[in-house]
């Protein structure tokens, strides 16, 4: 990854597993920037309209393999980096990324890929001036998810044959996930966050730190 840009934007990203909050949690924040003047645009993961149809496509047929999955969020990535984050950056807009490059690195890894490969992969990303890590125990997150929708085939990791149980599969696959957002954490020392806590005081630890982010584009 490139350390450093020279655009006058500004990159923020939360990461975390399914279940963690991070959505809601960037979505209070988009608001709190947009109320104090600044442009905002968010950008999600596994969402450009030319590859997000296709990997949906894929996943319904449930016939991606490990670097199948890995690739085609890559493509995914690299197309919403080039036609949305650079030109939001460069216009002096600050971007809040619901997922970035970690997304791939933690669950791709998860699944067994090189993360030296995976790293290769993202190179021409540049690293965000911000990133928010939400941390959750696995079965809290599933009972969250669940209690609005089904859990889905591989954010459960069942493609992993971990076990036949969907709770007990992402509870054992999303642990290793986890564990890969540990490790970036400590290395890239991203602002971790207990996603446990009550949502507005969360919100509030978040929007501490990120004001001196956004002081300096004033």
């Amino acid at each position: 990854m490139i350390d450093g840009h020279s655009c006058p934007g500004r990159l923020i990203v939360v990461e975390g597993i399914d279940g963690s909050g991070k959505s809601t949690q960037i979505e209070l924040l988009e608001n709190y920037l947009r109320l104090k003047g600044f442009g905002v645009l968010r950008n999600s993961w596994n969402s450009s309209q030319e590859i997000s149809p296709i990997i949906k496509k894929a996943k319904k047929k449930q016939m991606l393999t490990p670097y199948g999955f890995s690739l085609l969020h890559a493509a995914d990535f690299s197309y919403r980096y080039t036609h949305e984050i650079i030109p939001a950056l460069n216009a002096g807009k600050i971007v809040l990324s619901d997922r970035y490059v970690y997304t791939a690195i933690a669950r791709d890894c998860a699944r067994g890929i090189p993360r030296d490969w995976l790293m290769n992969n993202f190179r021409f990303a540049i690293r965000p001036d911000l990133t928010f890590f939400f941390r959750v125990d696995p079965g809290l997150a599933y009972d969250r998810i669940t209690q609005v929708r089904d859990i889905k085939y591989y954010e459960a990791g069942l493609d992993m044959e971990l076990s036949a149980n969907p709770r007990e599969s992402y509870v054992l696959f999303q642990s290793r996930v986890l564990e890969g957002y540990e490790n970036l954490a400590k290395e890239l020392g991203f602002s971790v966050l207990d996603g446990s806590r009550p949502v507005e005081e969360t919100q509030k630890i978040m929007r501490k730190v990120v004001n001196p982010l956004i002081q300096s584009m004033l």
